[in-house]
């Protein structure tokens, strides 16, 4: 029988193999991860897991028991260093090989690291794995002063959770505002305002010259000399795609690994999904490298029903969201190339339509999930409308999507 290799064990990889699975895959399939964990979901660990508010099985995607009675074979603390194409197999660090006719490459992506002095020093984390937000939280639970740098969802969900504890929080981006690369400026003076009410300190377009203490952080330096108490420091700058293995094989890649609408990349009989695939997107009409959970989940289910001889293409409408204390960000499609923004306001939140002539192309929703429903059929369907009809409450959106 042959085989079916999946290199990578994160969210990609565990729905992967669970969607084989469902279509009744007979297939051995062997999943190789580097961490001592089967695949898990990344969203609680910045939020729900990181709280303590859910254990290490809730994070999980299945328990191991779920692999052993699927008959997966699931290789944990292990590294592929090599894909031979020639030959159909993959070798690992510890000397393993293992032969494929189908191979999955999804292998995600990682944090992107800072360069500075004192970075060597202790309580100095990354948040990218389980194993990161173990000793994360540990520390936490006996620190006073916490430090992130990165304005970004990562940072500012760490930042709801930190203040909520009960900690001093301060939170250093080099831009002007927060999440500047994803929303728009109303969004970020939102939660901005949401934070200081929390009693986090920002310190926009900061320049950090060191970070400072003896054996673990004590101080961030900044460029005008001040000094800001830091017992703990986390870094979120933004994440790298891991594409190296497949660079090294003679994949094409390009910020990702490059696939088509159907998840295969430059050889047939390798598929990619996840993070670090850079994919055709029929909605936005260019290729997108996406960083997000409902990417790496629904592109997955595409690969899997590909390999199964289903002939599926993946086109769905990109989303993301953040939960920052009791509020719920959601985004869908991508809020550029637009002419004009309309506001539609609410009891408890507000939501921004982004118009390219006329036409929704992306909307950006604060605590209305049950609305952001019908939002992203709206997008989907490039629904045309005039901004009046947003902005008045008593219009149901609902009735435009027929």
């Amino acid at each position: 029988m042959s085989n079916i290799v999946i290199i990578g064990a994160g969210q990609a990889a565990g729905q992967c193999v669970a969607t084989l699975k469902k279509l009744g895959c007979t297939n051995k399939i062997i999943l190789i991860g580097e961490e001592s964990h089967p695949p898990y979901q990344r969203p609680p660990l910045s939020k729900s897991f990181l709280e303590g508010k859910v254990g290490l099985e809730r994070v999980y995607m299945k328990n191991r028991e779920f692999y052993e009675e699927n008959e997966v074979e699931f290789y944990p603390n292990t590294l592929v260093k090599e894909i031979d194409r020639e030959e159909k197999k993959v070798r690992t660090s510890c000397g393993k090989e293992f032969e494929f006719e189908k191979l999955v490459i999804a292998t995600g992506s990682r944090a992107r690291e800072l360069e500075i002095e004192g970075i060597q020093l202790g309580n100095v984390y990354y948040l990218r794995t389980i194993d990161d937000v173990e000793k994360i939280k540990e520390q936490m639970s006996v620190c006073k002063n916490l430090s992130i740098i990165g304005a970004g969802y990562i940072g500012l969900e760490v930042a709801a959770v930190a203040s909520e504890l009960g900690m001093n929080v301060s939170i250093f981006e080099m831009a002007d505002r927060s999440m500047n690369r994803t929303v728009d400026k109303k969004i970020s003076e939102h939660f901005e305002d949401l934070h200081k009410t929390n009693g986090v300190n920002f310190y926009f377009q900061s320049n950090i010259e060191k970070l400072q203490g003896e054996t673990c952080i004590e101080r961030v330096k900044l460029d005008d000399g001040s000094l800001i108490p830091a017992d703990i420091l986390i870094i979120g700058i933004g994440i790298i795609p891991n594409q190296e293995l497949a660079e090294n094989a003679g994949l094409d890649c390009n910020n990702g690994i490059l696939v088509n609408d159907k998840g295969i990349t430059s050889d047939q009989s390798i598929f990619a999904c996840g993070d670090c695939t850079n994919h055709p997107n029929k909605f936005l009409n260019k290729n997108v490298r996406l960083e997000s959970v409902q990417n790496a989940l629904e592109q997955s289910k595409v690969v899997a029903a590909n390999i199964m001889g289903q002939e599926e293409k993946y086109e769905v409408i990109p989303w993301f969201w953040s939960d920052q204390y009791n509020q719920k960000l959601q985004i869908v499609g991508m809020p550029e190339e637009y002419d004009e923004i309309v506001k539609r306001e609410y009891a408890d939140g507000f939501s921004l339509f982004y118009l390219s002539n006329k036409t929704i192309i992306s909307v950006t929703t604060i605590n209305n999930p049950k609305e952001f429903l019908i939002c992203k059929k709206l997008v989907e369907k490039k629904v045309k409308i005039s901004s009046d009809i947003l902005t008045k409450t008593a219009n149901d959106l609902n009735e435009l999507v027929k």
